[in-house]
């Protein structure tokens, strides 16, 4: 049942923020930063958690997730140390995952050979 709980919850997310990309004029950029704002904020307020055990990995993987992940390292690193933790504990935090993404991408552009679009 897990799998079908993150395969529903994380394709309903998907399609929500699909949605609104294409009823409103907000670019993806801002579609994403708004996403990782709300996983945060949803972590602050204590929401994340419960929706993280039921979803799993449906609530995990999309940038809701890295938003939570972003605001957990942040409230650890504040009760280590104090203020400066607000500047440290999201770089801690992401670092895993923002330098998985990076290396697997970089590996994926030697053996698709990526192409510039033609305007």
């Amino acid at each position: 049942m897990d799998y079908v709980n993150a395969f529903w919850v994380g394709g309903l997310i998907c399609a929500l923020v699909q949605i609104l990309l294409e009823k409103t004029t907000l670019l993806p950029g801002r579609v994403m930063v708004i996403l990782v704002c709300l996983g945060a904020v949803l972590g602050a307020v204590g929401a994340y958690e419960p929706f993280l055990d039921f979803a799993g990995a449906g609530a995990s993987v999309p940038l809701l997730g890295f938003g939570n992940t972003l605001w957990k390292g942040v409230k650890e690193a504040v009760d280590d140390n104090g203020l400066l933790g607000l500047f440290q504990g999201g770089f801690k935090a992401g670092a895993v995952g923002i330098s998985a993404a990076l290396i697997f991408s970089y590996l994926a552009s030697w053996i698709f050979s990526p192409k510039m679009k033609d305007e």
